[in-house]
């Protein structure tokens, strides 16, 4: 039987198109562009050339521009004939002048700006030959994504004023995406007076503050058109009512508050700001409280949110309370508290609570499913299961053991874990149990720090566990003597091989077996 000779240029147009939109769009055009006519209007279709990243992002997460010799290729010949299909570009400093200067772009409404530091995006826009006029007037679209740059001591001040500068470059400008570093000192912050920037075009905003009266600052009129704003808050506190901004905002149809910081300001700051609101159609809180004054539930959401709110028809949330007087409040059962949830607008809600007898404080959390962050802390076993596809980090803590079956629920609950921290001193009680192996394929980061030596068994016994190759682990040396038998253990040996093991410790005293057991050790002093 002799083999077909089909060529690439033998399948049809349908056919090509699946095969090349499995491939990076930016290596088709490159590749096909120029090589005959047919192949060059598919590479030329609009799935390879309304939207471009012009720029490489390597492992470390840093931002490179494209190698000199294929930037010259895009610049020279094929920007300049797909140029009036360009609808975005993604771009990085160093060859952003090169590109927009390279041609023409009419149709262009978006760009992304992709910068390692604070220090380059802000010499995008000191420079009056980054953007010219035709560009500064039709983009309507602007996501900034900036990498932590931990060793700028002005970040927040030069975030702020790259801020104002933005509004002052894009002056039609109706989508801004502020994607700056997550770290609380990166990120913005008007202090006390309120900032001078206007814009009557802006439609949705997203953005990252220090505290909540940069929040106020915000939806104080200066955008008087917003329809849609996303914030997430650092901090939540009394010193944030300094001011007085108590504008109406009947406009706004979609609100994000989200806030990892513990705050007791719930009634006092937060719940004044959504009665600005009176026009909502979609509201989204990711909320942690203390609730000394008063206590929330399903029948305050509904008679506080949901009910003044008429034209609310997705309301979804995420929201831990903490008390820490525990004996002194009438706290209800599981069951009646998952029952004050019922009937609020169309969302399976989950509720669990907790009681900490030792440290004296209860936990409530309760959140709208399917859940939509990438992190979910302080799981316990009460925890009630389900699949929590798009959750990479997580932490388990609790006043009672973990069994083995307990991690298992675990890694089937979260497929897409990368960081996992255990917080529980309470030994096992049924180390027994059989079990299958339990496999944590994505797994990067393994913090055992503050649990009991049974859960660093847990993890490094290969008939307990499969860890992948090069897993961070963080775990006293105390425990990994006792568990390991003072580095001589087999059954401890092919995990303990696998991971990069964290040290706070000189590891040069330590003795040869443990270097044969770990064999790639970093040293965190």
């Amino acid at each position: 039987m002799e083999y077909s000779r089909i060529q690439l240029d033998d399948l049809p147009d349908e056919i090509l198109l699946i095969i090349f939109e499995k491939l990076n769009k930016l290596s088709v055009l490159y590749s096909l562009a120029g090589v005959n006519k047919r192949l060059n209007v598919i590479a030329h279709s609009p799935n390879f050339t309304s939207r471009l990243n012009l720029l490489r992002c390597l492992s470390d997460h840093s931002i490179r521009s494209l190698p000199k010799r294929r930037l010259e290729r895009f610049c020279s010949q094929i920007l300049p004939e797909i140029h009036h299909k360009i609808k975005w570009l993604n771009l990085e400093p160093i060859s952003i002048k090169r590109i927009l200067l390279s041609t023409t772009y009419p149709a262009l409404y978006g760009l992304g700006l992709y910068c390692n530091n604070i220090e380059d995006a802000m010499s995008l826009f000191t420079s009056d030959t980054t953007f010219n006029h035709t560009v500064k007037n039709q983009i309507s679209s602007l996501v900034i994504n900036i990498r932590e740059n931990i060793n700028s001591n002005s970040s927040q001040c030069f975030y702020t004023n790259l801020f104002s500068l933005i509004f002052t470059t894009f002056l039609n400008l109706q989508y801004f995406n502020f994607a700056q570093s997550s770290l609380h000192h990166q990120r913005l912050s008007f202090g006390l007076s309120s900032p001078t920037l206007i814009s009557s075009s802006l439609l949705e905003l997203n953005v990252r503050v220090q505290d909540f009266t940069d929040c106020l600052h915000l939806l104080d009129g200066r955008f008087s058109q917003l329809r849609t704003f996303r914030v997430d808050v650092y901090r939540i506190f009394s010193a944030s009512s300094r001011t007085n901004n108590k504008v109406k905002l009947p406009d706004l149809k979609s609100f994000s508050l989200h806030c990892d910081m513990r705050t007791h300001a719930y009634d006092e700051l937060i719940m004044p700001l959504l009665r600005r609101m009176l026009n909502l159609e979609t509201l989204d809180l990711h909320l942690n409280l203390d609730f000394n004054t008063g206590f929330i539930d399903g029948n305050h959401l509904k008679e506080n949110i949901v009910n003044p709110m008429l034209r609310l028809n997705k309301f979804t949330f995420n929201i831990c309370l903490f008390n820490y007087l525990p004996h002194e409040i009438d706290l209800p059962s599981n069951d009646e508290f998952q029952n004050t949830f019922n009937n609020i607008l169309d969302h399976q809600i989950i509720s669990c609570l907790d009681y900490f007898h030792e440290s004296h404080y209860s936990y409530f959390h309760f959140y709208t499913f399917p859940y939509t962050l990438k992190s979910y802390d302080n799981i316990t076993n009460n925890f009630p299961g389900g699949l929590f596809d798009y959750v990479h980090t997580i932490s388990l803590h609790d006043e009672r053991p973990f069994e083995s079956d307990f991690f298992l629920r675990i890694a089937l609950s979260f497929p897409s874990m990368t960081s996992l921290t255990v917080i529980n001193q309470q030994p096992q009680k049924n180390d027994n149990q059989y079990l299958s192996i339990i496999k944590y394929p994505h797994l990067k980061v393994l913090n055992l720090i503050e649990a009991n030596d049974d859960y660093v068994e847990q993890f490094l016994v290969d008939n307990k566990c499969d860890l992948p190759n090069y897993v961070c682990l963080y775990a006293k040396i105390e425990s990994l003597t006792t568990v390991t038998h003072n580095f001589t253990r087999d059954v401890t040996r092919i995990n303990c091989s696998k991971v990069n093991y964290i040290s706070f410790d000189d590891v040069s005293s330590f003795s040869k077996d443990f270097r044969k057991y770990f064999l790639h050790v970093d040293i965190d002093m």
